[in-house]
């Protein structure tokens, strides 16, 4: 396997932007496996579903979304606490930005390390860094479930903790109206997982049920296209859970016969390389994910946390 560019280091090109209304005031900006961000419209104020990297970068967004409503932001619902998900929030000004109880533990615990590793990962999405003011903190969290009355003939939006999977504190946004999910990085369409945060066998079983029970007819992953229709959805999920299946049987073989992460590394690349290889960031998230999953085999229960010098250790050993 040949040097390869350190993460996403080298991924400078601009992508394509698409907004899409997928139902009356029910938006989804996706950007060709750039982070997934949408918004739904409550009778007289909006919620805004993933904040994007930066302010700069939010805006940017905002600017679409404001062609279509001019409705306040009351609410900013954050699925997780990776940085390129949270850090652009300042731009929305929104009266409560609401997150799972867990993530706004894992913002003090592990954020500003979060923060530096993911920028150094992933330069082209901190759209002027320094424009970030700081971590960005829920005001409102829940354990279980929320619910968001949207006024009029709306319906409610639904915020649900369906367990661990991508991190310890992802949830995802249900409109049972309109039958629609925001499933954040608990499902990918058309794009690889990022799994150095996550709970494998937790996502592979439990947590993946619990997203399909929903019976979605459309859905928004972390990542990739709109999935429209049941059959879609259903593919998205299942893509997502043999991505994760393949990885532990991969890797849990090597890590079994007392084999090396570098060969637990290749042997997964080697599976998964034909089905995902061209599919984004499948190069960039690998080794972290690789990584993770040895240590929870290994016993170690939650991730140990990224900083920019374990990031380019993990890459040299595995991707060097």
């Amino acid at each position: 396997m040949s040097q390869k560019a350190f993460a996403s280091s080298a991924d400078l090109g601009e992508k394509e932007q698409t907004l899409e209304v997928l139902a009356d005031g029910v938006y989804a900006l996706t950007a060709e496996g750039d982070p997934n961000v949408g918004a739904i419209e409550g009778e007289d104020f909006l919620v805004c579903f993933e904040a994007m990297a930066t302010p700069v970068a939010a805006r940017e967004w905002l600017a679409k979304l404001r062609e279509h409503t001019d409705k306040p932001v009351r609410y900013l619902v954050l699925s997780h606490y990776h940085a390129v998900r949270v850090l652009g929030a300042s731009a929305f000004d929104a009266e409560v930005i609401v997150a799972h109880e867990n993530t706004r533990a894992l913002v003090a615990e592990r954020g500003k390390e979060d923060w530096e590793s993911e920028f150094g990962r992933m330069p082209r999405l901190a759209k002027q860094a320094d424009s970030v003011p700081g971590l960005t903190w829920p005001t409102l969290t829940f354990s279980d479930r929320l619910t968001i009355e949207l006024g009029g003939d709306r319906g409610d939006l639904v915020l649900q903790y369906c367990g661990r999977g991508h991190t310890e504190g992802d949830i995802v946004g249900w409109l049972p109206k309109q039958r629609i999910l925001f499933a954040g990085d608990l499902v990918e369409a058309q794009a690889a997982l990022y799994t150095g945060d996550a709970f494998h066998r937790d996502w592979v079983g439990g947590t993946l049920d619990r997203v399909k029970e929903f019976g979605a007819e459309a859905l928004i992953g972390g990542r990739g296209a709109v999935s429209r229709g049941r059959e879609a959805v259903d593919e998205a999920i299942e893509q997502t859970r043999h991505f994760l299946r393949v990885m532990i049987d991969e890797v849990g073989a090597v890590h079994a016969r007392g084999g090396t992460l570098k060969e637990a590394f290749e042997n997964a690349h080697a599976a998964l390389n034909e089905r995902y290889g061209r599919w984004p960031i499948f190069e960039h998230c690998l080794p972290f994910d690789v990584s993770r999953l040895w240590d929870e085999l290994s016993g170690v229960e939650r991730p140990v946390i990224w900083t920019a010098e374990r990031d380019r250790e993990v890459w040299d050993q595995l991707q060097g």
